[in-house]
Parts: structure tokens; sequence; C-alpha cells
């Protein structure tokens, strides 16, 4: 039976960001010594990296189900949380594993200060997203959440916007939405908080995905990161395809002895990647 041989190389690049890696090695080294360990929400917005954490241990509970726990420890993943989950652990007694990622720290501190001298807070990103709920919740709840500029002017806003933004959009959205609000005549306090190890992908995934015939995008479905980044390839490849996991891909895409690049989010394991690698070579 004959072959499609073709050439495929994965992005060096792509992979867990440093805040996730440190979530997983967190998750890992508890249960190395413990048969279970809770965890907040889904680690990482993998589904195959949380199954596999899941089939070593790894039981993954939501808010509610926190509220009824007790005298158990409780990983906290790398998108962080209010301040009320804090409070929460302190009544029930719960031991926390804070593997909350130091970019989104250091973002919750900012939009704190800012709230708390009396500025009217702005986010730029997904109001559903676990970094965001952790986000708003430094200004009471108080903080809009938008993620165009048409969503944003719904909102009754004030002559001075102060705006922060999820560590995982875009940046070259984030200055679009910028100096449009600027051209409308608003004094504009933009902060620019995208992680830079995120938005440094930009430029090298639109490099690598003009550097193959096809690109195969690996990420999970709920990935926000990986959505913005996917688009990132999308737009310099047409020929880009997105996959949650190997069984996704389609022999139609490709051709005879085409290159093809695989690259993924900053919540892809490179394992996934690897196996995603390994079904093409079979084609």
């Amino acid at each position: 039976m004959a072959t499609l041989s073709l050439q495929v190389r994965i992005d060096p690049g792509s992979g867990f960001c440093f805040g996730v890696v440190y979530a997983v090695q967190m998750a890992e080294s508890f249960l190395e010594a413990s048969s279970y360990l809770y965890c907040l929400g889904d680690i990482v917005h993998n589904e195959a990296e949380v199954q596999r954490l899941i089939d070593k241990g790894l039981r993954i509970i939501d808010h509610d189900k926190l509220n009824h726990l007790r005298d158990e420890a409780v990983l906290i993943r790398a998108h962080g949380e209010p301040p009320s989950t804090y409070r929460t652990a302190l009544a029930n007694n719960l031991t926390l594993i804070d593997a909350s990622c130091p970019v989104v720290l250091k973002l919750q501190n900012r939009i704190k200060s800012s709230y708390d001298r009396g500025n009217s807070i702005f986010i730029f990103g997904k109001a559903t997203h676990a970094e965001v709920l952790g986000l708003v919740g430094q200004t009471q709840h108080n903080a809009v959440v938008f993620e165009s500029l048409e969503e944003l002017l719904k909102h009754p806003l004030p002559q001075h916007i102060t705006i922060y933004s999820q560590t995982t959009q875009s940046a070259e959205k984030f200055y679009q939405l910028r100096q449009s609000l600027v051209k409308m005549g608003f004094s504009i306090d933009a902060h620019d908080t995208i992680c830079r190890q995120v938005s440094n992908r930009d430029q090298s995934l639109h490099h690598f995905a003009t550097q193959h015939d096809q690109v195969v995008f690996v990420a999970g479905s709920k990935s926000s990161n990986g959505r913005t980044l996917y688009e990132v390839c999308k737009s310099a490849n047409t020929n880009s395809h997105f996959v949650s996991e190997p069984q996704a891909i389609q022999v139609e895409w490709f051709g005879a002895n085409q290159t093809v690049g695989i690259c993924g989010a900053t919540s892809t394991p490179m394992w996934l990647m690897q196996k995603v690698r390994d079904v093409l070579i079979s084609l």
C-alpha cells in the first residue's frame, strides 16, 4: 500500500509554558506520595493531558464541590483563583497546593492595587475563562470584561479608561483596541499584561507556518490560547488544521511528499504532538 511519505516536523517552540509545567510537576510530585489529589478545575485546557493525570489519581472538582470539601489537599492551577477561594479553603481546613502562575499572580496584584486606588477596571479577555474569574475577583466583581471593541462600547464608559488584559490574549488585538479608543477621544491607561512567553509565539508560529505545505495545530477544545495561536497559523498558511487528538487527522488534507508542521498551544503537551507526528508519518 502506497504511503504519502510526508515530511513531518514539530515546532520546537510549542508546548507547555513554564506556568503549566510548574502546575503539572506539582501535581505529579504530590501524586507520587499520595493516591489522589483534588484539583480545582481542569489543571490545563487540554483534555488528553487532564485524562493522563486523572489516571494517576487527580480528581477534578468545581467550586460547588470545594465548598463542601473538608480537611483535604487541593491544587490551585496556573490560572489562579479569586480571594473567595482562599477564604473557603481557610474555613474548610483545606491545604492549598498553589500552582498559580507568577505572571497571573502579578497581574492580580496590579489589578487589585489599581481598583483600590479607585480606578474603574476594564479587562480585555473572556468572561468565563478561569484566569479572568480570578482577576475579576480582585475588584469585588466590579470589573467589566470584554472581548471586542463592540462589546466594550455597550457599556457606559468614563472619559478615562483603565484597561488590563488576560495574559493569553493577542497583543496585536490589544493594541488595535487601544488605538481605536484613542481615536474615539478616550483617555486610555492601557496595561499590556499579556504574557511574553505567549505573545512572542505569534511571530515564531507565523514564520513556522509559512515553512510548510500543511500545518496541524494541536490544542484542547477549551484552550483560549489555542484558538488565538491557531488563528496566527491560519493567517500565515490557509492549509492549517485544528485537532485536539490524533484521531481527528484526515488523510484527505495531505498530498504526497508534502511538508507538514506540527505546533500547539501553551497548554499542549509535547507527548501529544509526538503522537500526532507518529500518525502523520504512518499515512
